[in-house]
């Protein structure tokens, strides 16, 4: 595997792993995704999933996580938008999805006005 291709990040969540898991991410959206309903939520897959990854119960953190795998949540993780992570979540899921070695998280995404 060339350099270049390693730094690419993994694809999106595919429509096929949204559809397999409608039912759990419409239940995670009711509860974590307050300011949507269920519905306009499933538009939006991966904020459910990055909501839950920064703010959820345990419990619903592993159904997500056995649900998705870890690529699933990578593609989330890889594609966050600013603010969608707190600093210890973005570090714990770094070192939980074997992204970042101890002191090598990368910084958190900011958003570029220009």
């Amino acid at each position: 595997m060339s350099e270049a291709t390693q730094l690419l990040p993994p694809p999106p969540l595919s429509a096929w792993t949204v559809e397999r898991n409608a039912a759990l991410l419409r239940e995670l959206a009711r509860k974590y995704i307050w300011w949507m309903t269920p519905t306009e939520a499933m538009d939006y897959p991966a904020k459910i999933v990055a909501q839950v990854m920064n703010t959820g119960e345990y419990g619903d953190v592993c159904a997500m996580s056995e649900a998705l795998g870890d690529e699933g949540l990578r593609a989330v993780l890889a594609r966050a938008e600013a603010g969608q992570f707190n600093e210890r979540s973005w570090h714990y899921w770094h070192y939980r999805l074997g992204l970042s070695e101890a002191g090598q998280v990368p910084p958190l995404p900011v958003r570029r006005i220009e």
